[in-house]
């Protein structure tokens, strides 16, 4: 199933006046410092605290009534957990959501604040999308992948063109990787409104899957990753969003822990803004010479700011 730019355009419809249309942050000194001119889509300011919120509501705003009869069931780490829950709430369907026993213990406050059961397994040794699949088959409701979902994409896709509609012309896109969502549908706003620009997408590098993906062909599946960057701690990128960043996307880069933590460290302390390690991707992978910006006008999705108190600690 393809995802157009059309559907990125209805799907910015959808959420407009819901979604926060987010603001765009920029910095002298990390300019000087890369030699590029960067703005910062920051969707640390989003609802819910992460770009999530938009494909979640996008996918619900389109049940029938017999789906919003019997609710949503979502698997997530925490920020999909969060939007599926908030926005089953706005929109008056009941939320289950399936959440790793060690997920953030914001993130399972937050999801269960908004309403949501929440039902806890093992990220190291349980399947989540089996248990999302048994949840349905016994209770009813429709399952809304974290990913791998077109109305999930399109939705995704609307940061980035809120961002160039608000900035102009890029030259290069960058954002976080684990699924491939949030990446393909940049991708595919990305090529509508700027078709010259490179995209990048950053993932730890204790989970490089998609990296090994994009440059072998095939979709690559591994262990669950051990990284502070717990929003990319995916498995595989989905069928539906490899084929997307096969077409569009330049390379896929990586960056370590340590070299997230000290992007997060610039971001609070020089730009004043906390983002959780997942959304510190991009500038980690600008940091750490695998993406040169020198002399190009840059766009970064700043992925989410929900960071638990263990992260803050370390910073």
């Amino acid at each position: 199933m393809s995802v157009t730019w059309q559907d990125v355009q209805a799907a910015s419809d959808r959420i407009a006046g819901v979604a926060h249309r987010t603001p765009v942050l920029t910095s002298t000194t990390v300019d000087d410092r890369t030699g590029g001119q960067l703005f910062f889509k920051a969707e640390n300011y989003q609802r819910m605290g992460a770009f999530k919120f938009r494909g979640a509501y996008n996918a619900i705003s389109q049940f029938t009534p017999a789906q919003m009869q019997t609710g949503v069931i979502a698997f997530s780490s925490g920020n999909h957990a969060q939007a599926i829950a908030l926005a089953a709430q706005l929109l008056g369907t009941k939320a289950t959501i399936v959440m790793p026993q060690d997920a953030p213990p914001n993130k399972l406050a937050a999801t269960r604040g908004y309403g949501a059961e929440v039902v806890l397994y093992d990220r190291y040794s349980q399947d989540r999308e089996a248990i999302g699949d048994r949840i349905a088959a016994e209770q009813g409701g429709t399952v809304i992948p974290p990913y791998d979902h077109p109305h999930i994409i399109a939705g995704q896709g609307t940061a980035i063109k809120e961002l160039i509609e608000e900035v102009g012309e890029l030259d290069i896109v960058i954002t976080s990787l684990g699924g491939g969502g949030l990446l393909a549908g940049t991708a595919i706003a990305t090529h509508a409104l700027c078709p010259a620009a490179s995209i990048f997408g950053v993932e730890p590098a204790a989970g490089n899957d998609g990296q090994r993906s994009f440059r072998s062909g095939e979709i690559v599946t591994i262990q669950t990753p051990k990284t502070i960057a717990d929003g990319a701690q995916t498995l595989h990128l989905g069928n539906i969003t490899f084929p997307i960043i096969q077409e569009h996307v330049t390379d896929i880069v990586t960056a370590t822990d340590d070299e997230i933590l000290d992007a997060m460290r610039f971001l609070a302390y020089r730009m004043k803004t906390v983002v959780e390690p997942t959304g510190a991707l991009p500038l980690a992978a600008i940091f750490n010479g695998q993406i040169d910006v020198r002399g190009k006008r840059v766009g970064i999705i700043l992925s989410g700011g929900n960071v638990s108190d263990k992260i803050l600690a370390i910073n």
